[in-house]
């Protein structure tokens, strides 16, 4: 499986394809429905990556100090 980066790059990559006039209606309406499965595969990575940094943000310090201690990801 490709990663988040890869998988935008790619549907950036449909886009611009879609907007070439030159390519038949049959090619555009299929670069169209693989970008839509692709976009919805990158917000469902997308809302899982929220709601990790979310858990994370929420977590008690692990040295019991009452102070968040950040670190880099």
């Amino acid at each position: 499986m490709k990663g988040f980066e890869e998988k935008l790059n790619h549907l950036e990559e449909l886009a611009e394809q879609i907007r070439d006039r030159e390519i038949p209606l049959e090619t555009a309406m299929g670069l169209f429905d693989e970008g839509v499965v692709l976009s919805k595969s990158l917000e469902e990575e997308l809302e899982g990556f929220e709601r990790k940094v979310e858990i994370l943000s929420n977590e008690p310090p692990e040295d019991g100090s009452g102070e968040a201690e950040l670190s880099p990801f």
